[in-house]
């Protein structure tokens, strides 16, 4: 740019200017009275005082070479996810290529551009979604001093989701003008996740709220999935709240999506899908304890219950069969009839575990109602059994209704001698016994006290996951039809709690063996999870095999199977194998090894980002408006002409757009000329006061 010159008068006065105005008044009143008084040579007095004011404020020519300062341009472009859809993106980049070449011809210009990235994933992250345009917008002007900006140009599809009230301040006055890329009246068919629960308890039922949004009206194909699996298909009203209840099956995260069919004029099948998860909790368990002769061990048992306050404990224990009679008064020994019906064959189902503790077979709990327990496990329930040495007897549980679901039968023999319980080989990889504190490594003799008696059994169904004297079944657990059963065949547990011989880990050891029974998902032996930490997936197989099958991965896509993937898996423990895959996008992800399958929601498609994909005008208008500068769309005008415009006027048109002209400039030198140099002062001074001496002598 060529170098401008520039002519000012400035004063540098000798006194303060307020002096000098108390100095001038005096004189002014001094030469009116003379005035008046009509005292000749008054007019040359002023004079005298006109050059001695004017002499006191030092008037000087100052001429200053000045450069000029480039104005800046600013390009703000669009490239969220929501930008891939059509030939957006086309659009936007004709346009930046338009824009740069016709700025870059305007002298004085200087064009800076700004980029909004698409999406990355960020599970858990707190950011807003949707597209911050005028975030990033605001970002970069913090850059660019407001003197110098002569305005913005947002290049976007029009779905921004940060768009203020009012004019943002960092514009100091420049305009805003949007190129809106897209087609006017697009139609699409889209899903609008109105409620989503977070946390339900296992087996009741939450409810989801839901629309379908289409141009075409009617109705519209909906299919839930839970964890991967199809649950439900619906067909729901077009632009009618839905309401959709959905049983918690699990504790923990149970994945949830939503997906409606394909209308007739869809933009992007992504925000055909919503996608959420529920954490399933559990209400509190109830338990029912029934113990049979009484002996050191039972506290134990209820005190291990009773301290749990997820547990409601029911607790009954049987000191005397009807056929005992030992002389003792019945007052003494029963302090409530024993609810046998209520309990057995009323309220049975309402139990989610039933344990018996050294319990022996008699006519006070008949053979209907173990039948009945046998049915309750079948169909779900959850038993366990901790025996004593009547279970080798005739007495033995295993000889009423319950044998048919025991997984160990006994052999008649009671070993009383020192052991330690082992994990067995399939213990190790069982994750009710893997890793149990103080196991100690799988060759070596484990860190925990003895006990001194086991029911010796033969394992007839289910997995032996301990092993007491002579490798003998201590604990076995087994699936029976939809419920499960776990056998102790020992009543030395509660040692381990006494800290005798050292004692062992007791607690863990139960709340892991009533978790299981409970179906706890981190407990299954054979299970294949998927959890995303970000933009990785780790995935992890547990089995009581000593291989692992591959696990087939399919990507979300747009497809109907979307992309595929073979993962092997590596061991990294007995029974467990685990393969890390990294991502690059949101949604969800189902893995498959042909017996298991698994999904993992990856970050969350966002749901501002696709709620609405439909180019507009209408969100960026008032921000436009606001600033006086244009907006058009690339599809009707994709050439917009180019023109500088003063502070103040219209800065946009149908056709063109305008940039402020702000004309800044930096000094580059300065040439200071004194205009009252002192012996001109003195000479018109000597003259003034020599012309009213002159006029008065006369």
């Amino acid at each position: 740019m060529n170098m401008t010159s520039a002519v000012s008068v400035a004063f540098d006065p000798l006194l303060p200017w307020t002096v000098l105005a108390v100095l001038g008044t005096i004189g002014l009143v001094l030469v009116l009275l003379g005035l008046r008084a009509g005292a000749r040579g008054t007019i040359w007095r002023l004079g005298s005082l006109v050059v001695v004011l004017a002499a006191l404020a030092n008037p000087s020519l100052i001429e200053e070479q000045r450069k000029p300062i480039a104005d800046v341009a600013l390009v703000v472009v669009d490239d969220s996810d929501s930008m891939a859809i059509g030939e957006r993106r086309q659009q936007v980049q004709a346009a930046r290529e338009t824009l740069k070449r016709k700025l870059g011809q305007q002298e004085g210009l200087e064009v800076r551009e700004v980029v909004l990235p698409p999406s990355q994933i960020q599970l858990g992250s707190e950011r807003p979604g949707g597209t911050r345009l005028i975030e990033t917008m605001r970002s970069a002007l913090i850059e660019i001093p407001q003197e110098r900006l002569a305005g913005v140009v947002l290049l976007s599809d029009g779905q921004v989701h940060d768009v203020p009230a009012g004019v943002p301040p960092e514009l100091g006055g420049a305009p805003v003008h949007a190129l809106i890329a897209g087609r006017k009246n697009e139609r699409d068919r889209l899903i609008v996740l109105e409620q989503s629960p977070r946390f339900g308890v296992v087996g009741r039922e939450v409810t989801a709220k839901f629309r379908i949004e289409d141009p075409a009206g009617g109705t519209a194909p909906v299919t839930l999935s839970v964890g991967g699996e199809v649950v439900k298909r619906i067909d729901v009203p077009v632009g009618r709240s839905v309401e959709l209840p959905i049983t918690v099956g699990n504790p923990g995260a149970n994945v949830v999506e939503l997906e409606v069919g394909p209308g007739q004029s869809e933009l992007t099948l992504d925000n055909n899908r919503a996608l959420f998860t529920i954490n399933g909790v559990r209400d509190r368990l109830r338990v029912l304890l029934v113990s049979g002769e009484p002996y050191q061990g039972e506290r134990a048992w209820r005190n291990l219950l009773k301290s749990d306050p997820a547990v409601d404990l029911v607790h009954f224990t049987i000191l005397r069969t009807p056929q005992k009679d030992d002389f003792t008064p019945v007052r003494e020994l029963s302090l409530i009839v024993f609810p046998m019906r209520e309990l057995f064959e009323q309220k049975l189902k309402e139990f989610d575990l039933i344990i018996f503790d050294r319990y022996e077979s008699g006519n006070l709990i008949t053979r209907d109602y173990f039948r009945n327990i046998a049915e309750y496990v079948k169909g779900g329930g959850a038993l366990l059994v901790s025996v004593g040495p009547v279970f080798a007897t005739q007495r033995s549980l295993y000889r009423t209704p319950l044998g048919a679901i025991l997984p160990g039968a006994p052999t008649g023999d009671v070993v009383e001698t020192g052991f330690k319980p082992k994990v067995t080989e399939i213990g190790q990889r069982h994750p009710v016994t893997a890793n149990l504190p103080q196991a100690g490594d799988p060759n070596k003799e484990p860190e925990w006290g003895r006990w001194f008696r086991l029911v010796t059994s033969r394992t007839e169904r289910g997995n032996a996951v301990l092993s007491g004297a002579e490798d003998k079944p201590l604990v076995i657990l087994d699936r029976v039809g939809e419920g499960r059963v776990a056998q102790l065949l020992s009543d030395h547990l509660w040692l381990w709690n006494r800290g005798i011989d050292g004692g062992g880990p007791q607690p863990e050891l139960v709340r892991r063996v009533a978790h299981w029974l409970m179906k706890e998902p981190d407990l299954e032996e054979e299970a294949l999870r998927a959890t995303a930490v970000g933009g990785r997936i780790e995935i992890t197989r547990r089995t009581l095999a000593a291989t692992f099958p591959q696990v087939t991965m399919t990507s979300p896509g747009t497809s109907p199977g979307g992309a595929t993937r073979t993962l092997d898996l590596r061991q990294t423990a007995p029974g467990l194998g685990m393969a890390v895959v990294d991502v690059d996008k949101p949604g969800l992800y189902r893995f498959d090894d042909g017996t298991l399958r698994a999904v993992a929601a990856v970050g969350s498609p966002d749901p501002l980002e696709f709620s609405d994909v439909r180019a507009t005008d209408a969100k960026l208008k008032p921000l436009v408006d606001g600033t006086g500068g244009a907006l058009m769309w690339l599809a009707d005008q994709s050439d917009p002409d180019i023109r500088t415009v003063r502070p103040g006027r219209a800065a946009g048109g149908s056709d063109w757009i305008g940039l402020r002209r702000n004309e800044g400039y930096t000094v580059a030198g300065i040439n200071q000329l004194p205009l009252l140099p002192g012996i001109l002062v003195a000479l018109a001074f000597l003259m003034a006061i020599a012309s009213a001496w002159w006029r008065e002598g006369r």
